[in-house]
């Protein structure tokens, strides 16, 4: 459904996006990670054609952005992270406006309906734009966005600005929308794309240095997987007869032996083995449990700088 060939973007000498290359698949929700000025917000502007590319290509639905701009606009819809918006408007004024836009006609009534239902703008619907936090007016962005029923939704930092309660209700609406669209978005909030996404990218200087399942980016980045065993009592040879065990690549004693610290094998699990270690060494087990990489520690591992010590241009924030 999204398909980017060697997508390129540069500001003057600056080089935002350099030779980005990816594709999204019909149904797919694929999370964007980056620190900042990495070329995240960059990227889904020239997918979405608010931006031209300075080299490489786009398709959206087998359509090419710079040939058939008008067709791919009409399959995509779009959420910046500064969503612009009429602030002399009501929400309904401006659905209803962006409607008529969007062409649906006699239709429009009923989809506004729709789409204030999904977002949770039913107590501001006649409100006036301007009289809306943050987090409502991240809200009717996502209902514009939504409106005309896209078959590709790009989504930039889509819960920014959403309260807790409201995160919730957008992912909820996220994961529905997947059943009808292929899903692109950015985050800065590592478990949300955790929770979301079928798929990561990760891009740090314009370039993707990595993407795939959060569980093979676990698998190919941080590599052997780790065991925590706590013991009642300290248990003489305890290493030993776990270092034995199929699976196990190392053991270390902790605490005066109380607690041990298993490396296993990238494909192994040996927690069952672990217990019944224990049970037949008379071993009191009060903890068995398995440490896995977040997203976090694979996102630190491989981009190279610190968030905000270098940023795109201003345009990379404009919308």
């Amino acid at each position: 459904m999204i398909e980017a060939t060697d997508l390129t973007r540069r500001y003057g000498d600056y080089l935002a996006v350099d030779d980005v290359s990816f594709a999204v698949d019909e149904g797919e929700i694929v999370g964007i990670l980056g620190p900042n000025g990495a070329g995240k917000t960059t990227t889904l502007r020239m997918i979405t054609g608010f931006l031209p590319p300075s080299g490489g290509r786009i398709t959206v639905n087998g359509k090419d952005l710079l040939d058939d701009p008008v067709t791919v606009r009409r399959n995509l819809g779009y959420l910046p992270e500064s969503v612009a918006l009429y602030a002399d408007m009501r929400v309904s004024e401006y659905l209803a406006y962006r409607a008529r836009l969007e062409g649906l006609g006699g239709s429009a009534g009923g989809r506004i309906g729709e789409v204030v239902e999904q977002c949770l703008l039913e107590d501001v619907r006649d409100q006036v734009i301007g009289t809306l936090s943050k987090g409502y007016r991240q809200r009717v962005g996502l209902a514009t966005a939504i409106l005309h029923e896209p078959k590709v939704l790009v989504l930039d930092e889509p819960t920014v600005g959403l309260d807790p309660r409201q995160i919730i209700a957008i992912r909820e609406l996220i994961r529905d929308l997947s059943s009808e669209s292929t899903l692109l978005l950015s985050t800065h909030i590592l478990p949300e794309v955790e929770l979301l996404c079928d798929r990561v990218m990760i891009i740090d200087r314009g370039r993707i240095v990595a993407q795939g399942t959060p569980a093979a980016l676990r698998q190919r980045w941080m590599g052997n997987t780790e065991i925590h065993v706590e013991l009642k009592e300290a248990a003489p040879g305890a290493a030993e007869v776990l270092g034995s065990i199929e699976g196990v690549s190392g053991v270390r004693s902790l605490e005066g032996g109380v607690r041990l610290s298993v490396e296993c094998d990238a494909a192994a699990d040996p927690r069952e083995a672990i217990f019944h270690a224990a049970v037949e060494n008379g071993w009191v087990l009060l903890e068995l449990t398995e440490s896995k990489a977040s997203l976090e520690d694979i996102f630190v591992r491989l981009t190279t700088r610190e968030s905000g010590n270098e940023t795109e241009p201003a345009a990379e924030e404009a919308s």
